[in-house]
């Protein structure tokens, strides 16, 4: 189907998204209108997709945009929000066939659904070039209890949601640079790259219990660097301590090199974060009841005399090189 004009773009696909918010004006302003918690403060991201940087040609429309969703909603949760609403901006080519648009709404309807956020706004144009995807993702949080990334003290526990390195291995399962044995394996890795899950209602519950989060969407090792130098200290990661699926543990033992994508693989939108001692208890319990598992990892220290850095250690306290950091967006 020929691509139709912006209007009708908007009108057909993307106004029935908005629907639960009065304040949208059913995308026929120039702006909304929404009006958070008395006592909460807004907490706002923007992440952009780019066809064939972030998303492979071949992905299904519903996957891009529920991905596209994530990784923004995990943005919010690694600042200890709960998400509320959002926009989007679509850059489509000019010969884009308007069925994938359609599939692509339609997975965005399911995926805000699971979510509990509506779109309250936007733009639409055409372009030349690659198709490029941009969503602002807007949330809440109570007043002065936002997660930073530079909250971590000496002593802290480190932790990490969910299981590392899984999102890593489905892209190079797409791209055929790996072929599990077992296609159920294969399967699982990929659903993990094409649909990560943003841990909103562990980010929101961590206010107040976490001292630093982050999210893991450039690697492990890298973006745990970020709280490091943000605070000031050294973490110490215990390799054989970081979660992972039965399906990376199959693949690894058939080849060790793989480590590398635990360690620098990103995209898996889990959450890492410090948290005192004290809060262990509080911690697991939230875990629990959001049905998110979370997995001590190691410890914050005092800074090296060469500044701030993440070591990852073995169990034999030996120094586990790590080759890359993780993805570099430049």
């Amino acid at each position: 189907m020929a691509l139709g004009s912006e209007f009708d773009i908007i009108r057909r696909y993307f106004a029935p998204l908005s629907e639960a918010a009065p304040g949208a004006y059913g995308l026929g302003n120039d702006a909304a209108v929404w009006r958070p918690a008395d006592g909460c403060e807004a907490v706002i991201t923007t992440d952009c997709m780019v066809a064939g940087v972030h998303f492979l040609p071949d992905d299904p429309p519903a996957t891009v945009a529920a991905k596209l969703l994530a990784v923004n909603l995990s943005d919010l949760a690694a600042m200890g929000a709960k998400p509320a609403v959002y926009t989007i901006a679509t850059a489509w080519p000019k010969d884009m066939d308007e069925n994938w648009i359609a599939a692509f709404a339609s997975g965005l309807a399911q995926a805000q659904a699971a979510a509990g956020v509506t779109l309250v706004g936007g733009d639409t144009v055409s372009t030349p070039g690659p198709m490029v995807l941009t969503l602002t993702a807007i949330g809440e949080v109570r007043s002065r209890m936002a997660l930073p990334r530079g909250g971590a003290k000496v002593g802290d526990d480190v932790y990490v949601s969910g299981t590392i390195g899984d999102a890593a291995l489905g892209l190079r399962v797409l791209r055929g640079e790996l072929t599990p044995s077992d296609k159920t394996v294969g399967g699982y890795l990929i659903g993990r790259y094409r649909l990560p899950t943003a841990r909103s209602t562990l980010g929101a519950g961590l206010a107040g219990l976490a001292t630093a989060a982050i999210d893991v969407s450039d690697g492990l090792v890298q973006d745990l660097g970020h709280i490091a130098r943000e605070s000031g200290v050294n973490i110490v990661i215990d390799r054989d301590d970081i979660p992972l699926s039965v399906a990376l543990k199959s693949a690894l033992d058939g080849n060790q090199t793989l480590w590398d994508s635990v360690f620098a693989g990103g995209d898996d939108y889990e959450l890492a974060f410090s948290a005192p001692p004290k809060a262990k208890d509080a911690i697991l319990e939230l875990a629990n009841s959001s049905g998110t598992k979370a997995t001590r990892i190691g410890i914050v220290g005092e800074a090296s005399s060469g500044g701030p850095e993440v070591r990852v250690f073995d169990a034999d306290r030996q120094i586990v090189p790590v080759g890359r950091q993780g993805y570099r967006h430049f």
